[in-house]
């Protein structure tokens, strides 16, 4: 009876364990074929890039190295999901703010839009906004087309997002308060642009 309840707690640990998998969704941004050059020939592997999040705000990337494809991918998901990364949505559907990322040659601008417009974004910018659960921004790559810069430029971009609470429990006031201020400033200007 003790051996049955021992086989049955692993069985137990096993579903949560996929449970836990199963919550998070990954994606194959790109993989290459790498030789390295040894004393006999050439030894050759892949590089796999992947980019895993739970749709809810979170996100990270990997990337991940082994003579065979499916190992590889095992690799960079399991860095990834070491490398996870929280991002505030507006409304569990876009960003707070419009940001800018770079990393080395890579440039990305990332804009917030209105509900209905969908991820319009390239390649592995798409990537990493549908694992993070984005469904209304526009996003453009101004630099390289690098995969790995790229999702690098993107993650530093969506680094710097902040939401109206973050900002409010920083300044120690409420959150009406620097909504309000938003929405007087966009007044004031509205009334300046109509009296010049």
């Amino acid at each position: 009876m003790a051996e049955q309840q021992r086989r049955g707690g692993g069985r137990d640990k096993r579903r949560d364990r996929d449970e836990e998998q199963s919550e998070f969704t990954d994606k194959l941004v790109g993989i290459n074929r790498v030789a390295k050059t040894v004393k006999g020939g050439k030894n050759f592997g892949f590089a796999a890039l992947v980019v895993v999040g739970d749709g809810k705000g979170r996100a990270g990337f990997g990337k991940g190295k082994a003579r065979e494809v499916p190992e590889a991918i095992r690799k960079a998901t399991e860095e990834a999901k070491r490398n996870m990364v929280r991002v505030p949505l507006r409304e569990g559907r876009t960003l707070h703010h419009d940001a800018r990322g770079r990393h080395g040659a890579g440039r990305i601008v990332l804009r917030a839009a209105p509900p209905g417009t969908g991820v319009i974004a390239g390649g592995p910018m798409r990537a990493v906004m549908e694992v993070l659960g984005v469904q209304d921004v526009v996003g453009k790559s101004v630099g390289t087309s690098n995969p790995y810069n790229m999702v690098r430029a993107t993650f530093d971009a969506l680094k710097n997002q902040s939401s109206p609470r973050s900002v409010a429990s920083k300044r120690g006031l409420k959150v009406q308060d620097i909504v309000s201020r938003r929405t007087d400033g966009a007044s004031e200007a509205g009334m300046a642009e109509t009296t010049s």
